[in-house]
């Protein structure tokens, strides 16, 4: 067993006796700090411009190919930004703070990014990983919990572990390797994942068009993106099966008037497909819920979100949730002739979110209005059915749920082996042969 030491860092602990503690600054040759474009200057972008990297592209990959945007000449002598040369590590020091990149372009940086040329007394792919070691210790240099972030001062006062050369290289192969098997077992369980997922939309479509007996009689919907349903089905439309349709509103004040208890505030990000999540609601006061008594939900109540990125999410209101009104990016949907729960599946499912899509509104097609709700084409069964279907859909749809949140666990301990692996070698704990 190797002699150990106390590195002196509280994150490193200890290290073998022969590893030394080096600062950052002395492990580099230089750094750079990037900038902002104009934005407002269209003539600065250019699609067959320079790259131009910022925080999202950081948090996608460890590796930079292509970007979103990119930057004409005259954008970046403009703008007074350096050209980057591939083979850089970028990292990030705002929101995604502690993100390492590689560029495999030439490419410009944000002011979020800093460009880090090592010297020759490290390993670059070692660097890369030790840099992934300190990830979870960056809370020791940010400035606080409201704005999680680093300068290019405290990066450069970073202390690393720092092995000999050849070990360097040792432990960077080895780790390569490693890391190599654990990513395609995380992408294999993505897959497997994205499947179930898959399948689970196609049962829900199938089920809420075609009905259980698959000996039914058909006949043509006369919708050409339904297709055919079961003969004795019909197919209205949402407003001929619901009391309400209305989205809710901000009272005026908007976050501001926000309370740490009361009424519960719902908003779209509290409205998943799997249900409501209420771990970061907020909350009005007993005044303006009586204010906005219009949009307060009601047991049975479908919320769908309306707009944004989310646009097509829903999900139904039962007991356990209590008092509650919604903003202006919920909708409420309140069944008055069809079963809650099977509309709900109707909604998630494909015909419904075809719907959503075919019907949004203005000019970033992100918006669905209470009139174009109205409209949606809804197959219906009789209640016995529909019954039946809901709760045919509700036994299937956990057993699949269950499976995907097994992949899902089975993907945490895998990236939680991955980080403790990466730790234990480039601090020295597991010895690298």
């Amino acid at each position: 067993m190797r002699e150990m030491k106390d590195s002196g860092i509280a994150w490193i602990g200890e290290i073998p006796r022969e590893w030394e503690v080096r600062k950052n600054k002395y492990m580099l040759e230089s750094i750079y700090s990037g900038g902002t474009p104009t934005a407002s200057n269209s003539q600065y972008y250019d699609d067959g411009g320079v790259p131009f990297v910022s925080i999202s592209d950081m948090s996608s990959s460890q590796y930079i190919l292509d970007t979103k945007k990119h930057l004409s000449e005259k954008g970046i002598v403009d703008s007074r930004l350096k050209i980057v040369k591939k083979g850089t590590i970028l990292y990030s020091i705002y929101a995604t703070v502690g993100a390492v990149s590689e560029l495999k372009v030439d490419a410009t940086i944000s002011q979020a990014i800093i460009a880090l040329y090592i010297n020759d007394c490290v390993d670059k792919k070692f660097y890369k990983f030790a840099l992934n070691a300190i990830k979870d210790f960056i809370l020791l240099y940010a400035n606080g919990n409201t704005q999680f972030n680093l300068n290019a001062d405290k990066v450069l006062n970073f202390s690393f572990p720092l092995p000999p050369l050849s070990e360097q290289h040792l432990i960077s192969s080895y780790l390569d390797a490693k890391c190599s098997e654990i990513d395609s077992a995380l992408s294999l369980q993505e897959q497997m994942i994205s499947e179930l997922r898959a399948y689970k939309q196609s049962l829900i479509t199938e089920t809420v068009t075609h009905g259980l007996n698959p000996n039914a009689k058909m006949k043509n919907s006369g919708v050409e993106w339904i297709g055919d349903v079961p003969e004795h089905w019909s197919t209205p439309k949402l407003s001929h099966l619901t009391s309400k349709i209305g989205s809710g509103s901000t009272p005026h004040g908007g976050s501001e008037i926000y309370v740490s208890q009361g009424i519960k505030f719902l908003r779209s990000q509290n409205v998943l497909n799997e249900g409501l999540s209420l771990d970061d609601v907020a909350y009005i006061t007993e005044d303006i819920d009586d204010e906005m008594a219009g949009t307060r939900v009601q047991v049975d109540d479908i919320l769908f979100n309306i707009t944004g990125g989310s646009i097509g999410r829903c999900y139904y209101v039962d007991e356990s949730l209590g008092r509650a009104n919604v903003n202006q990016h919920v909708c409420i949907v309140r069944p008055n002739g069809i079963g809650t729960k099977y509309l709900l599946y109707y909604l998630q499912s494909e015909k419904g979110q075809h719907q959503v899509r075919i019907r949004q509104t203005g000019g970033n097609r992100d918006g669905l209005s209470a009139a174009a709700f109205k409209e949606f084409v809804i197959t219906l069964p009789p209640d016995d059915e529909q019954q039946a279907i809901a709760s045919f859909l509700d036994e299937k749809c956990a057993e699949i749920d269950a499976l995907i949140v097994l992949r899902e666990k089975k993907m945490e301990a895998l990236k939680e082996y991955k980080k403790s692996l990466i730790y234990e070698c480039v601090t020295g704990k597991k010895q690298v042969i």
